[in-house]
């Protein structure tokens, strides 16, 4: 295999937690591996630790805050430039926060960072990943039993609260995976959204989520939750797994299909975000809508 054709992965928030663990497991594949990260220092030891630890110095750091749009296609246009193919994108990056914040385009920050970012991201990837097929993207999801307000997505008119704004910017991924799953059908590209299970996480850490109340249960629960490394297992499995080829559209969980909430197998809904996401972030999609 040349240079030029050595299989390509971009793992989002790679520098720490479930991003990082992905990140080592590819760079153990082999693989070349594309690191984004919010901040470069972090991103850089990140990035010195894999390499020591696999070897492999194929591993190229992208710095981006998802939460910034002209930010993402910047990184965007980066990787374009870097990455002649890309066989594996994992949107994984996620945060929270314990009040309502906004994003340097006015919008809610978690629906920014959680949904809008990944949604761009992935959009201005699109033809790459399709060129490069048979090509997987996997979208990291959470599970919680809700429905996102269509008509306040930014959370205006509600008093904010910070777990039912993460779990709503959170079901955006499904109802992307959804659609995005439907508007590639037959290109070769699958897209799966997979939840990794509850794990000792950093979620939030930086962005001022985890408060004293979340520290003591860490410190009193945290030995007995799984690793990084274990959760990252799932995401490997739908990642690189064979038993998962032409397998596309798809709620994850360990090895088996999970149950989405209602909203997210609602066709009608999955297109309304997918209309009211394009308007936000402009339309980087070239892609037909779904028929379902």
């Amino acid at each position: 295999m040349t240079d030029a054709n050595r299989r390509t992965v971009l793992v989002t928030g790679a520098n720490s937690g479930l991003g990082k663990a992905l990140a080592l497991a590819f760079a153990g594949d082999g693989m070349r591996v594309g690191m984004l990260v919010r901040n470069e220092e972090r991103g850089r030891a990140a990035r010195d630790e894999i390499v020591a630890a696999t070897g492999n110095q194929d591993i190229r750091l992208f710095v981006a805050d998802l939460g910034s749009q002209q930010e993402v296609r910047r990184a965007a246009g980066e990787i374009l430039d870097r990455f002649v193919r890309l066989d594996v994108l994992i949107n994984n990056a996620g945060t929270a926060y314990a009040s309502r914040r906004t994003s340097p385009e006015g919008l809610e920050r978690s629906l920014a960072v959680n949904h809008l970012g990944p949604f761009l991201l992935t959009g201005l990837l699109l033809e790459r990943i399709k060129t490069s097929a048979p090509a997987r993207i996997v979208n990291v999801g959470t599970k919680m039993d809700t429905a996102m307000d269509l008509e306040d997505l930014h959370w205006t008119r509600r008093r904010y609260r910070m777990m039912q704004a993460y779990g709503q910017s959170k079901l955006g991924n499904l109802h992307f995976t959804f659609e995005l799953a439907r508007r590639l059908e037959g290109t070769g590209v699958s897209v799966n959204c997979v939840f990794p299970g509850v794990f000792r996480s950093n979620l939030g850490g930086s962005d001022g989520a985890q408060g004293i109340f979340w520290k003591a249960v860490d410190l009193l629960l945290g030995w007995a939750l799984p690793t990084p490394a274990r959760a990252a297992e799932r995401v490997l499995y739908a990642a690189r797994s064979p038993d998962l080829d032409g397998v596309t559209g798809q709620y994850l969980g360990d090895r088996r299909s999970l149950k989405a909430p209602a909203q997210a197998l609602d066709a009608d809904a999955n297109r309304r975000l997918w209309t009211i996401s394009e308007r936000l972030v402009g339309s980087p999609y070239n892609t037909a809508p779904s028929s379902a």
